[in-house]
């Protein structure tokens, strides 16, 4: 065999010479390849593995060199390829040499690349799923392993051929990985690693959830145990992709327990069988990483801290338990120490800040164990060049600062305190200022009073602040400006132009600077506790000899906070707010001057003099009145606020002598403690007092004399003075006075809770008659409303007395329609609803507790809330409901107990049923309905129940229940529609009501008294037509059934509908409507009839085919409908076509002759005739053009071109399709749908064809429309669906 020629000569001339040539590049030196040699070669066994290797090598380089030459010898025969495939497939079980292996691998991955078919792909998956399924041997399958983890490598394309059609050979792959031998299941780990991995993971996304899940336990099963490198670090590798995935999480992290059966094809031994069933403790993936952290690999160690934190992304509250508790902190802060691996620290840091989350890290003291360690890491990670790896470090460093509890310290000692700040300098001299607004957090974060060691390192924490003053020098701060007052009078002109755009730079800069003065305010605070602290003020440890004022005093530490805010800090935010004011720059730039006039009372007269002097009342008040107007920003106002007071108070206390009491000292005799005193009307108390009634009366004539914080305040402290002092209550005038002050003012001062909450409390229950504290303002009303305990003890007679002064003025304009707009007092009322929901619950009682008149005046305030608050209507019906259910499950109860008679004892029935109609009107039909399910059904099932119990004169109460069950069946969804009819038709009471409703109408003598109210008929017609249609299709089963007259509906709607209310007449047409869709055979009702409409017996055939409605029926009913849409009442217009479809969508089912017979009488013409007549609006309705587009289909010579369609067209296009309605569009396009299919006759000409299909393209191009809401009308008492109202496209016969 030559250099250049893979040929055996012994046997290459029996060969056909087709299976020869020089392949390789076109100028001649390419190599001599006999096919039939290669194979031939590779099969026998007196071939030594060295020239098998050799021809192996020769081909894997032609391959590479020349793709497509062998590729052409190959092509000749298929069976050769094949020949081939399976020469190389036998030498990976029979080859023990492993370089000779290695060329096999490479040859087959480079053949099927080569071959560009899936065919030999297929044969060669095929025979690995055969061998390794059929073999016993796993050992001997392991260059296949290997192979088939290269082949998806090679063509990722592989990986979704074997997750799609071989599942029982990755069945197999995971029953092997139960095989002892490590070098087995280190194969088996790299197919699954590169199968998984293959496509980004998108292949995995296919993989069979058993499959997945049996990988996810046997990895764990298989890390376990794992002491070869190399099955370790693929282990690894693989964990690391399944981590990506929440639902491989869920398994990975799942206890001991979880069954996962082996495959019935693994052949592996039988005591293997269970291994899977079963997860020992050990092998908990959090100890499984654990292990991986105590490795002296920092790879590995990276790898198992980026599991962790992948891990913990995806439920940090649910996964970081387990990991606290395998004390993996603790292994994640040793690695912090130990190591300056970029990756290492970055993913321990994302770890820990993940596992902070949870509270289990503080309370087993985690932070307390790593903190030295974590400190140690952040100065190592100075010297990396990856600044986001410090960055991450000290964003850990400020979250541990600031969740660590307050009563364990993390720095015991001054040097641990040290180090911490000298790993805070660090971050601070960082040339990235991300990471030095990060350190500057973390300076806010250390500078809290329970992070100081004692002593207390006063030096290290001025140290900190001038790091973070110094660092203004390198700020692109622009120079101070002239134009300050021009740029000040202009700006509020400016605020609502976009601002421009600042580079990056400048947008870091602020930001720094808005944190580095956060860290300033907190300086402060840690100032003021340290120098109110005697064991923080004086260090113990401090030699007698040295001065108080030394460096490391808590006078130094305000000294320096003094002088950088008067030499650098004033100057700086100037200078920033010149350019671009902030105003939370400026809040916090506020409070931190205020603080300095109490860290440093003795030298602040110098420096109250060079901020007045510098212009700042001006500056201050500037910002006030750009910021602070219209109650914006009320936390800079506050500020500004109290730094002017502070000022203020320092400039007087210079000039002013302390003789006399002026207004400023007003909040200091408030707060004076009177000492012993035998009478109220004299000394301090009086004082006091008279000071109370004053800020009173000047506070209700709009003069404020002091700020409402500080009268807030002073209120609260003089009545917790008098409480403490025990000698008696408040005078009622006094009492009432501090009522009034502390609901003026509540909205400027803190949240009450607490002492100060209860201080008020005993002082309001003081007085015996609360009636004589009572003022009659909405701020009263508000701060009783606003704090639930006053409100539990007051809240219900505030709004009886708001309710009651407010209708002795104007009681005849207290009930709300929707015409009129409520009154000042109904609408201050329902801000205070909207604000404070749970006060709805006290007027719900009022409804159903007090007496008629008033429950009337709250029953008329929460409908007007229903009624004329859209925005949070659902929040409000949701809130009402549960409580409606409490009252009415009471009532139901106590009815039980009493007898009937109580149901119509109780007052507030009608009310609490109208309410809860209104209630489910409000209810928007697109409200989530999950969580109110429950609700709606126990509200159904309770007003069913009151329903068939209430006497059938009772119409006071019997009207608002059944308009209720009507707007539940209407509004409900599919999924619980048909239960809410299955029980109501399991009542018979509500069936009983029905029946004796119906029959009182045709038959007044049922009654003692008169016949039943049109709108109680009404809602009965709604009602049952509801439950006729859903019976039906859900075929629900009937317990109890009632009669119906259909001669007395088309006699009411023919010859009395003069007599008869428009609405009465909707619900009669929507109740033959519902029953003539189901052919007027309903197993809830039975239809009876007279010969009035089908005549005398023997009935003719075709009276018989239309019975109960007969031909004469028929008639009577399609004039009457007719005449009722002339009336072109909008309600009853589509009522009447709607049920004029059903009325020839019967006659068609039931006779075709006689609908095309009725339609064709002069009662038709006469309609279209009118109809044209009208204005073009109205024939573009959607009611009259489903008239026409009925008449075309049942009687299709009634309808001309000229002049009936013609009209329609003209109309169309002079209108334009956009602005027709979503009905309209509708029924226009089943109009000329019809036209066009050839229904229309006689056929139309070319012309009028070419415009039909214009407007049809025309409505094609509209935007598709939602569905029609499922909206609730109210007339009176009666609600009113409009889904029911619909105009119908389609007849039940066309559907």
């Amino acid at each position: 065999m030559a250099s250049k020629e893979i040929i055996y000569d012994k046997i290459h001339f029996r060969h056909d010479p087709r299976w020869s040539g020089r392949l390789g590049p076109a100028d001649g030196g390419g190599l001599l390849l006999c096919m039939a040699c290669v194979i031939e070669m590779l099969e026998s066994d007196e071939i030594s593995s060295v020239r098998k290797a050799y021809a192996l090598s020769a081909v894997s380089g032609l391959l590479k060199c020349s793709p497509g030459a062998l590729r052409q010898l190959l092509q000749q025969d298929h069976q050769v390829s094949i020949h081939f495939i399976d020469s190389l497939l036998g030498m990976l079980h029979s080859m023990v040499d492993s370089a000779t292996l290695e060329k096999v691998d490479q040859v087959l991955v480079l053949l099927l690349v080569e071959l560009q078919s899936e065919l030999p792909l297929h044969y060669i998956l095929d025979q690995i799923n055969k061998q390794v399924i059929d073999q016993l041997n796993v050992k001997s399958f392991l260059p296949v392993f290997n192979f088939l983890g290269s082949l998806i490598e090679t063509l990722p394309s592989v990986a979704l051929i074997l997750v799609t059609q071989y599942v029982p050979l990755l069945e197999r792959l995971c029953s092997i990985l139960l095989y002892p031998d490590e070098e087995v299941k280190a194969s088996v780990v790299y197919v699954w690693l590169k199968l998984l991995g293959s496509s980004g993971g998108s292949t995995a996304q296919s993989l069979p959830v058993t499959i997945r899940d049996r990988v996810c336990i046997l990895l764990r099963q298989t890390f376990v145990n794992a002491t070869c490198p190399q099955l370790i670090n693929n282990c690894i590798a693989l964990l690391w992709i399944l981590v990506q995935w929440g639902e491989a999480v869920s398994v990975l992290m799942s206890n001991a327990g979880d069954q996962f059966m082996c495959s019935q094809n693994g052949n592996i031994i039988s005591s293997s069988q269970n291994q899977e069933q079963q997860i020992p403790s050990h092998c908990h993936l959090p100890l499984i990483l654990k292990k991986l952290l105590l490795s002296g690999d920092n790879i590995l160690r990276a790898t198992s801290a980026k599991c962790i934190a992948s891990i913990l992304v995806h439920s940090p509250t649910q996964y970081s338990g387990p990991f606290i508790e395998a004390d993996i902190p603790e292994f994640l802060f040793d690695r912090l120490a130990d190591t300056n691996s970029e990756v290492l620290l970055w993913s321990a840091y994302n770890c820990l800040v993940l596992l902070i989350e949870d509270p289990q890290f503080f309370s087993q003291c985690h932070s307390v164990y790593g903190i030295e360690s974590l400190v140690r890491s952040l100065k190592q990670a100075m010297q990396l060049t990856n600044v986001d790896v410090l960055k991450q470090g000290l964003f850990l460093l400020t979250k541990i600062l600031e969740r660590q509890p307050t009563n364990v310290r993390l720095f015991l000692s001054p040097p641990a305190f040290v180090a911490v700040s000298e790993a805070v300098l660090c971050g601070l001299s960082s040339p990235c200022l991300r990471v030095a607004i990060q350190a500057a957090s973390a300076s806010s974060a250390l500078f809290r009073l329970n992070h100081q060691s004692i002593p207390v390192q006063y030096e290290a924490l001025q140290g900190i602040l001038r790091a973070i003053t110094n660092r203004f020098a390198e700020l692109p701060i622009p120079a101070s400006s002239d134009q300050r007052s021009r740029f000040f009078s202009h700006y509020h002109h400016q605020v609502s132009l976009k601002k421009p755009e600042r580079n990056s730079l400048e947008s870091w800069s602020e930001k720094y600077l808005l944190q580095s003065l956060l860290c300033f305010q907190t300086a402060c605070r840690l100032a003021e506790e340290c120098a109110a602290d005697p064991v923080l003020k004086e260090n113990s440890f401090t030699a007698p000899s040295k001065e108080s004022h030394g460096p490391d005093s808590v006078v130094s530490l305000c000294q320096c906070l003094l002088q950088y805010c008067d030499s650098v800090w004033i100057p700086t935010v100037i200078r920033v707010c010149e350019c671009a004011p902030n105003p939370q720059i400026l809040e916090i730039f506020y409070s931190v001057l205020s603080w300095q006039f109490t860290l440093l009372p003795s030298v602040m007269p110098a420096f109250a003099n060079k901020l007045a002097s510098s212009g700042f009342y001006k500056l201050a008040l500037e910002h006030k009145g750009i910021f602070c107007a219209a109650n914006r920003n009320t936390h800079l106002n506050a500020a500004c606020c109290d730094f002017l007071q502070k000022l203020s108070v320092c400039l007087l206390s210079q000039s002013v002598s302390a003789s006399g009491a002026s207004q400023q000292d007003w909040p200091t005799l408030l707060r004076e403690s009177p000492g012993l005193q035998l009478c109220d009307s004299k000394g301090p108390r009086a004082t006091q007092y008279c000071l109370v009634i004053i800020l009173h009366l000047a506070l209700h004539q709009g003069d404020r004399l002091l700020p409402d914080q500080i009268v807030f305040s002073s209120v609260v402290w003089l009545l917790h003075s008098v409480q403490e002092e025990g000698s008696g209550t408040l005078p009622t005038l006094v009492l009432q006075s501090s009522l009034y002050l502390l609901a003026m003012t509540q909205d400027a001062s803190a949240t009450l809770d607490g002492a100060p909450l209860v201080c008020i409390d005993k002082a309001l229950s003081s007085c015996q008659n609360f009636s004589s504290l009572y003022i009659h303002h909405p701020a009263v009303l508000h701060f009783i409303c606003g704090h639930p305990l006053l409100k539990d003890k007051y809240g219900a007679l505030v709004l009886e007395f708001w309710l009651t002064r407010q209708t002795q003025s104007t009681d005849s304009d207290l009930a709300v329609t929707e015409e009129q707009q409520p009154a000042a007092e109904i609408v201050e009322l329902l801000s205070v609803l909207k604000k404070y929901p749970s006060v709805i619950l006290l007027l719900l009682d009022i409804v159903c507790t007090r007496e008629v008149s008033l429950a009337e005046r709250a029953m008329s305030v929460l409908m007007s809330l229903l009624d004329g608050q859209s925005d949070f209507e659902a929040d409000l019906c949701t809130s009402l409901k549960p409580a409606l259910l409490q009252a009415l499950q009471k009532l139901s109860v106590e009815s039980h107990v009493q007898g009937q008679k109580h149901v119509e004892k109780v007052n507030s029935l009608p009310l609490l049923l109208r309410l809860l109609c209104v209630t489910r009107a409000s209810t928007p039909p697109s409200l989530p309905c999950s969580k109110t399910d429950e609700v709606h059904f126990k509200l159904f099932y309770h007003v069913s129940n009151i329903a068939g119990r209430l006497h059938p004169s009772n119409t006071e109460s019997l009207l608002p229940a059944l308009s209720y069950l009507y707007c539940c069946l209407s509004l409900s969804p599919p999924h619980c529609t048909s239960k809410a009819v299955s029980m109501l038709l399991s009542n018979c009471g509500v069936i009983e009501q029905l029946q004796i409703i119906l029959s009182s109408s045709s038959a007044p003598s049922v009654f003692s008294s008169a016949a039943p109210s049109s709108g109680l008929l009404c809602c009965s017609h709604l009602l049952l037509s509801s439950l006729i249609t859903l019976q039906h299709e859900h075929s629900i089963q009937v317990h109890k059934s009632l009669s119906w007259s259909l001669e007395s509906a088309v006699q009411r709607i023919l010859i009395q509908k003069r007599n008869t209310d428009t609405l009465l007449l909707v619900s009669y047409l929507r109740l033959l409507q519902a029953l003539l869709d189901v052919d007027l055979t309903s197993a809830l009702v039975c239809v009876t009839t007279s010969p009035g409409l089908v005549g005398h017996a023997p009935l003719e055939p075709e009276d018989g085919a239309l019975f109960p409605l007969g031909s004469r029926g028929a008639e009577c009913l399609l004039i009457a409908l007719s005449g009722l849409i002339l009336q072109k009442n909008e309600l009853l217009l589509r009522a009447s076509v709607n049920c004029l479809s059903s009325v020839l969508g019967f006659l068609q089912r039931k006779s075709p002759q006689t609908a095309n017979y009725e339609v064709c009488q002069p009662w038709s013409g006469f309609l279209l005739y009118c109809l044209h007549s009208s204005d073009e609006s109205f024939l573009l309705h959607p009611a009259v053009l489903r008239v026409i587009a009925l008449f075309i289909r049942h009687g299709n010579l009634v309808v001309q071109w000229e002049p009936d369609l013609l009209k329609v067209m003209d109309a169309v296009e002079k209108t334009g399709v956009k602005k027709l309605g979503q009905e309209a569009s509708q029924a226009l396009r089943l109009l000329l749908t019809q036209i066009e299919s050839g229904v229309f006759q006689p056929p139309l000409a070319e012309e009028h064809k070419q415009r039909v299909r214009s407007v049809i393209e025309a409505l094609d191009s509209l935007p598709t429309f939602e569905s029609l809401p499922c909206n609730i009308l109210r007339f009176g008492s009666v609600s009113i669906c409009l889904s029911d109202f619909t105009v119908n496209s389609e007849s039940a016969l066309e559907k």
